[in-house]
């Protein structure tokens, strides 16, 4: 699949999401064959005003090609101003914008899937981003508002009349958040109507669901967002599932802490001990879901302060649970 002038290897990408897909995340799920990744959404308001967290949310790996950074904001100026910055300080493939996050701190303010709602306002950014940046823009959105104003179809074609390379498209509404199912039709129906790329989102939580939704829908790519949540060998199991190849099994336990381990100490070098660690607790915790017997080991998680806690609870769930 090309976007734009980048080729994009393989069918499985890495969705974006905010406090999950980080670097350190990004890198593990890289090495397990992920053929694309997605930085978590920045803000263009926030980057035009230097924020420095933003900057280093926005920091690619090296070996992080082609990859993207995921962009915000619903102030066309902002967005092209925030489209150059970012080429000034990083070197990504694609420039993502996000036009679907349902949370209402986002939508409220007219970003994310409030664009929906705004068909012209939305070309408007892409071409401005695309000044910006000189370098493919795709667009990640949803299926509509709400159940009464469906329009990813239309919106969709306004996107790709406005220059977008490719769309990524959830099969939920904003109202829904991330409840019910993911409508793969609405997928299905806007695959037929472009000739850019699409790409499959919502509902991918086991190796099989991507094969699925690339055969029911027709799209170029399949996107996993929730169904990667301590589970990055998802990528490598999809994708013998979408070769027709026999399905490997999850690693053992103890490799899965390992590679944990792994993540965290990646985190604590971009972000330092405090704040990797913090965000170790829901991170270690997705690992151990479904393990029999983890809960003492699942309150040791929710407390760990250091990077020492981590090695102590991995050497002990190890010894004990394997």
């Amino acid at each position: 699949m090309k976007i734009g002038t980048v080729e994009i290897p393989g069918k499985v990408a890495l969705a974006p999401m905010a406090g999950v897909t980080d670097l350190a995340y990004r890198t593990i799920c890289r090495e397990l064959g992920c053929g694309y990744t997605v930085t978590e959404m920045i803000s263009a308001k926030a980057l035009c005003y230097q924020d420095k967290k933003t900057r280093r949310i926005m920091e690619l790996g090296p070996e992080e090609h082609p990859g993207a950074i995921q962009l915000f904001g619903s102030d066309v100026v902002c967005m092209e101003e925030a489209a150059a910055k970012i080429m000034e300080l990083e070197r990504p493939d694609v420039i993502d914008i996000n036009m679907g996050c349902p949370v209402p701190k986002v939508a409220n303010s007219g970003d994310g899937s409030a664009l929906m709602r705004d068909p012209d306002k939305a070309a408007r950014i892409v071409e401005a981003v695309r000044r910006g940046c000189g370098i493919p823009v795709t667009v990640k959105t949803r299926k509509g508002w709400d159940k009464g104003s469906v329009n990813a179809v239309e919106f969709c074609q306004v996107l790709q009349s406005a220059g977008a390379a490719a769309v990524t498209l959830h099969g939920r509404t904003k109202t829904q958040m991330y409840s019910g199912k993911a409508d793969w039709d609405i997928i299905r129906a806007v695959k037929e109507h472009l000739s850019i790329p699409v790409i499959a989102n919502g509902d991918i939580f086991e190796p099989e669901d991507a094969a699925h939704i690339l055969r029911y829908t027709g799209a170029d790519m399949a996107m996993i967002g929730r169904g990667a949540f301590g589970d990055p060998w998802i990528f490598p199991r999809a994708i013998a599932a979408i070769e027709g190849r026999e399905i490997p099994p999850r690693p053992p336990l103890a490799r899965r802490c390992q590679t944990a381990r792994r993540q965290f100490q990646l985190a604590r070098d971009q972000k330092g001990e405090k704040i990797a660690c913090l965000e170790a607790r829901k991170h270690y915790a997705w690992y151990l879901r479904g393990v029999p017997y983890s809960g003492y080991w699942k309150k040791e998680i929710s407390q760990i302060a250091t990077m020492a806690d981590i090695d102590r609870i991995t050497e002990g769930i190890c010894r004990e649970l394997t």
